[in-house]
């Protein structure tokens, strides 16, 4: 069974992020709107998500990356 726990980011009322240590050092991550729905990752490629997501540097739809 896993150990769902819910980011510390996350609000009180609805849409929640959850992460649990999955089977040989994978990182899963559900939303509580869709519980089913369960994305899988390492820690490091996750690490460099989060980072570029603080700093501003993660990639959006309709934005290219600059040189």
């Amino acid at each position: 069974m896993l150990n769902w726990q819910k980011s510390s980011y996350s609000s009180e009322a609805s849409s929640c992020v959850y992460v649990a240590a999955g089977p040989n050092g994978t990182v899963l991550l559900r939303e509580s709107d869709d519980p089913q729905t369960i994305l899988t990752t390492h820690p490091a490629p996750l690490a460099t998500l989060i980072s570029a997501l603080k700093t501003g540097t993660a990639p959006t739809r309709g934005r290219t990356s600059q040189p």
